[in-house]
């Protein structure tokens, strides 16, 4: 496994917490030897991830039959410049990145699929719920046959957290500090060059 151990993160809880936070994740089948991916939410719940595609995808048809299929989250990221450190170092490059593969089902039932759509909305906008998917929305249930719920079932984790750790404890925190600080500001000059 990639990157050496001391980026590596085995803790679960620390996966589940990137999946959480940064649920868009970047989902990869694999036909003929060409690789489908789409970028869509997943939820994780009881050791599954769970999420809904366009039927017109066609990386749906992949969705089903206990195919494979590999799933990334990315969560925060930056350039280290050696700047930051207390002692001589090169430039790089941190970031947190969750790698799952997992075995995939399409689940064929549509009060699932509902419920898991309102599930997934009042994740999504949580804490402070300013929108509420009610069940009785009628353009909710027009869409449903749009929508293709699948639920994957994890078989491995690799969390690749490269964050300096291999530093001293003043340059760690150095590189914490510059991740903060870059993402916000590069966040605010992409926008702003974009939008």
């Amino acid at each position: 496994m990639y990157p050496p151990k001391h980026h590596q993160n085995n803790e679960k809880n620390h996966s589940v917490e990137v999946i959480k936070t940064y649920p868009l994740a970047t989902l990869i089948s694999v036909k003929d030897n060409q690789p489908f991916i789409t970028h869509l939410p997943l939820i994780y719940e009881d050791g599954k991830l769970i999420g809904h595609i366009d039927i017109y995808n066609p990386q749906t048809e992949l969705l089903k039959n206990n195919n494979n299929v590999t799933v990334i989250f990315s969560g925060p990221s930056c350039y280290i410049s050696p700047s930051i450190y207390s002692t001589t170092q090169l430039p790089t490059w941190n970031y947190i990145k969750v790698h799952i593969t997992g075995k995939v089902k399409a689940v064929k039932d549509n009060m699932a699929l509902k419920q898991s759509l309102i599930t997934m909305t009042e994740f999504l906008e949580a804490p402070n719920h300013h929108y509420v998917l009610e069940a009785d929305n009628p353009r909710l249930d027009s869409n449903l046959k749009y929508i293709e719920l699948f639920e994957i079932e994890i078989t491995n984790w690799e969390g690749k957290f490269k964050l300096s750790q291999d530093k001293k404890p003043r340059d760690i925190e150095a590189a914490r500090e510059e991740l903060i600080r870059a993402n916000q500001e590069s966040i605010k000059q992409f926008l702003d060059r974009v939008f």
